[in-house]
């Protein structure tokens, strides 16, 4: 635990004239320097790798992180670090020149903010008319209405680093794209792993196949216990509807699940009692 002080004028140690008031002080309980706090399950997680975050894709569930290190530490073009149901954060490092390109979402407001760099902010109504241009730095927030045409390039000596709220969100769960060629090929639909396979939303076929195994299974239960096939359907493709807005497949399982047993879906209760 460390304690804080209010000091006037500075908090530097190296003034032996600066006052230091031991009085109305407060405390803050830190971890470790690079710890991530999942809130639903209460405890933290340290990272094997004392030099940074593991970047990944943490929603739908409860997130603290320091978002100024990890958006520092992405080296990626784009990597999402929460998908929910109503909002995606995602890291962006753009490149020396480069740019993240001009596009537009038509109903996703977006929220960006720089951490390190410095680079040129263009928006409009229309792609042939960016009357709107903004020189930004470090701490600099952006905040781009749906449907605008923006784009942002890197004007400076040093990668631009910055994150960007979507709201809703406009990547798949998980995307991680390396580079700005990854992400024009994923958008275009031509993205592709290591070894050439053909990637859907970051996975490869037999990745997906997988990742639904949970359900699979649990849809095989209900066959052995003769639940009718209309209500089998009915909600396993509701959940993986869920899936594919970002929850787990046990998360979208007992949602499912629960809209059933609660009544808030009185359609799912009718099935089942056919």
């Amino acid at each position: 635990m460390y304690c804080v002080p209010y000091m006037y004028p500075y908090q530097n140690f190296n003034y032996g004239n600066t006052p230091m008031y031991t009085y109305g002080r407060r405390y803050y309980e830190y971890g470790a320097p690079n710890e991530l706090v999942h809130a639903n399950q209460f405890q933290s997680f340290r990272f094997p790798d004392s030099d940074g975050l593991t970047l990944k894709d943490y929603g739908p569930n409860p997130l603290v992180v320091n978002i100024n290190e990890a958006t520092k530490q992405n080296d990626t073009y784009r990597t999402a670090l929460w998908t929910g149901t109503h909002m995606q954060v995602t890291l962006m490092s753009i490149n020396v020149g480069e740019d993240i390109g001009l596009e537009i979402h038509p109903d996703v407001d977006q929220f960006l903010r720089i951490e390190q760099g410095q680079g040129l902010v263009q928006m409009g109504k229309s792609k042939e008319n960016l009357n709107f241009r903004r020189n930004v730095y470090d701490d600099s927030a952006i905040m781009i209405p749906a449907g605008t045409w923006h784009n942002v390039t890197n004007t400076g000596n040093v990668p631009l680093k910055l994150y960007s709220i979507y709201a809703p969100p406009n990547h798949p769960f998980g995307t991680v794209h390396r580079t700005k060629a990854d992400a024009m090929a994923a958008e275009e639909g031509h993205d592709h792993g290591n070894d050439g396979t053909p990637l859907v939303d970051g996975k490869t076929p037999d990745e997906w196949v997988q990742f639904t195994e949970f359900l699979v299974k649990k849809g095989l239960e209900d066959v052995k216990r003769g639940i009718n096939a209309t209500h089998i359907l009915q909600e396993f493709i509701l959940m993986g509807v869920l899936t594919g807005k970002g929850y787990s497949p046990e998360k979208a399982y007992e949602t499912v699940e629960e809209w059933e047993r609660t009544g808030e879906s009185k359609l799912l209760q009718q099935s089942k009692n056919r």
